[in-house]
């Protein structure tokens, strides 16, 4: 998946209300970022590299595995493919919008 591919999709599971209530950053490095602002109503999702409560650093194509189901949050945390900076209680919360 490209990283429009992956905000789309996250734009979808998102919706107008996903019950983050904060926001959200996937930092994928060079291949850019996907914002999500859970406090704004309706939600939205964007390409932003603004400050987040919380920020997951990961690359494309584990975000991608994440998105098609392939890779849980939580594997992905204990093994390392992804790296969670910021509000930890947001990154449990994130299993609303992958």
């Amino acid at each position: 998946m490209t990283l429009d591919e992956c905000t789309t999709a996250i734009r979808t599971k998102v919706g107008d209300d996903s019950g983050l209530n904060a926001t959200l950053k996937f930092d994928c490095g060079e291949a850019g970022t996907i914002y999500v602002d859970g406090k704004a109503v309706p939600n939205t999702v964007d390409n932003r590299g603004h400050e987040a409560d919380c920020t997951v650093g990961i690359t494309l194509d584990n975000l991608a595995a994440m998105l098609r189901g392939d890779l849980e949050p939580a594997t992905g945390f204990m093994t390392g493919k992804l790296k969670v900076s910021g509000d930890m209680s947001v990154a449990l919360r994130m299993q609303r919008v992958v």
